[in-house]
């Protein structure tokens, strides 16, 4: 089952999805307790075991833990264990609110008489172990909270994505763009503009007429477009262009760019493309 873009959630215990009762959360339970300590400690299990399947280990994200520990609260208090209940944001979109910049995410929930039997929980569950082993994760945000003498546990991953700015974005496909072979235009303001449309040229152009011109949004900066890679393989192509802009297609909670690279040649062809 999934929330949104490349988000995996899976359920520990199907007792735990009981009626819907209640639009807002209800208080906390009185006696709730945030033990840290076992949080620690599921985080270390979990690194142990990434470490045996010689997959990278999970950082702790200050903005994820905020947000499973909101979640975890809200468990606490309807004394189940859920993904979402009546009135609340998805998991992704959680994280999102509590600051995560992520391009993946996955959580896993618990109930558990005794702390110690989480990790094996989620690690006999197919579901929860393969988001606790996942590759694709490098973050994680772990909250654990004791009331009425169980323990409920929230686990949020992600694969974390650095919050750019527009001349660091560029700069980083500028390098890519560079590594090909091409030399990067100073002036970025074309390239920005044409980021800007879902086709053709700005119509005030501060240079020459570029002969290809390729837009696209992702959330990933590691590599470029394919149909990029084939023209600057190409070899007709002297200087580039890199510009980026604000998102054009709605992303949910999940952080993207959106970017365009103008291409500039001999004067042969004259092959504007539309959006990628």
């Amino acid at each position: 089952m999934g929330i949104g873009r490349n988000v995996v959630i899976s359920f520990l215990a199907l007792a735990g999805f009981l009626q819907l009762a209640a639009a807002q959360a209800p208080p906390p339970p009185g006696d709730a307790q945030v033990m840290e300590v076992e949080a620690s400690k599921l985080l270390a299990e979990a690194n142990d075991s990434r470490r045996e399947q010689g997959v990278g280990l999970l950082r702790w994200d200050r903005a994820l833990a905020a947000a499973a520990l909101k979640h975890c609260m809200r468990m606490a208090a309807e004394r189940q264990i859920a993904h979402q209940f009546a009135g609340e944001p998805d998991p992704a979109e959680r994280a999102g609110e509590a600051g995560a910049k992520f391009s993946v995410a996955e959580e896993n929930v618990a109930w558990a008489s005794n702390p110690g039997s989480i990790h094996q929980g989620w690690m006999q569950s197919p579901e929860h172990r393969a988001n606790l082993l996942s590759p694709r994760v490098d973050r994680v945000g772990i909250a654990v909270v004791l009331s009425r003498g169980h323990y409920y546990a929230v686990a949020d991953y992600s694969r974390a994505v650095p919050a750019l700015g527009q001349s660091e974005v560029e700069a980083r496909i500028g390098a890519m763009v560079r590594a090909k072979g091409v030399a990067i235009k100073g002036d970025a303001s074309d390239a920005r503009a044409a980021c800007a449309m879902e086709q053709g040229l700005p119509k005030s152009l501060s240079g020459l007429e570029p002969h290809f011109v390729i837009r696209w949004q992702d959330t990933e900066l590691a590599s470029l477009p394919k149909a990029l890679v084939d023209r600057l393989r190409s070899g007709d192509y002297k200087q580039a262009a890199v510009g980026s802009c604000p998102t054009t297609r709605a992303t949910g909670p999940f952080t993207a760019y959106r970017l365009a690279v103008l291409l500039y040649g001999p004067p042969s062809t004259n092959d504007v493309n539309p959006f990628y």
